[in-house]
C-alpha cells in the first residue's frame, strides 16, 4: 500500500511537494517547473538508502544513499512516516 506524506525537499532552499512510500521506493514530487528536472519526480530506491538521520529541532530527514548522494526533505508527520517508512525499509532485500 502507498503511504503519502506532505514535505519540502532541502536543496537550494526549501521546495514544497508529496513523498510517496511503497515498497520499493520514496517518491518525492512537485508540480513547481522552476526546478531542476531531476528534483520533480525524484526516486529513491529503498535498496539504496543506506541510512536515515534526522536533524535538529524541525522533522528533517536526511537519506544517504549508496552512491553518497544526500537528500534531505522536512516531513510532516514526523510519527506516522517513522512507522511507515520502517515498516517498508527493514523489508527492502539489501536492508532487511
Amino acid at each position: 500500500m502507498r503511504q503519502a506524506f506532505m514535505c519540502s525537499l532541502i536543496r537550494r532552499g526549501i521546495l514544497g511537494g508529496g513523498l510517496y512510500l511503497d515498497g520499493q521506493a520514496l517518491t518525492y514530487k512537485t508540480q513547481k517547473l522552476t526546478v531542476d528536472a531531476r528534483y520533480r519526480n525524484l526516486v529513491l530506491p529503498l535498496k539504496e538508502i543506506r541510512e536515515v538521520t534526522w536533524q535538529g529541532v524541525l522533522p528533517v530527514a536526511a537519506f544517504r544513499m549508496a552512491d553518497g548522494e544526500e537528500y534531505r526533505f522536512l516531513i510532516f508527520n514526523k510519527g506516522r512516516f517513522i512507522r511507515c517508512f520502517e515498516e517498508y525499509w527493514k523489508r527492502a532485500p539489501e536492508n532487511g
